[in-house]
């Protein structure tokens, strides 16, 4: 493991020792779990326009605007 320094708020703190208090783990684990819970988070669906498919708008893809399709490209 690495060493790193975080700088909370006092209420972030307060969390914090309140939930290693109640899960009777150390602030260090909580905040590994909690980065963990984070990362394993499900994205949005993204809908696309497929012709015969039911879903999205009906649209071409070659109708939508450029800016429309790379919205969210590159995010995690």
């Amino acid at each position: 493991m690495k060493k790193t320094s975080v700088y909370l708020t006092e209420s972030e703190v307060a969390i914090l020792r309140r939930l290693a208090e109640r899960e009777g783990k150390s602030q260090a684990t909580v905040l590994r779990e909690a980065l963990a819970a984070y990362d394993e988070q499900a994205l949005p669906d993204r809908d696309f326009a497929f012709i015969g498919s039911g879903e999205g708008d009906g649209r071409s893809v070659a109708d939508i605007p450029e800016e429309e399709l790379m919205r969210g490209f590159g995010e995690q």
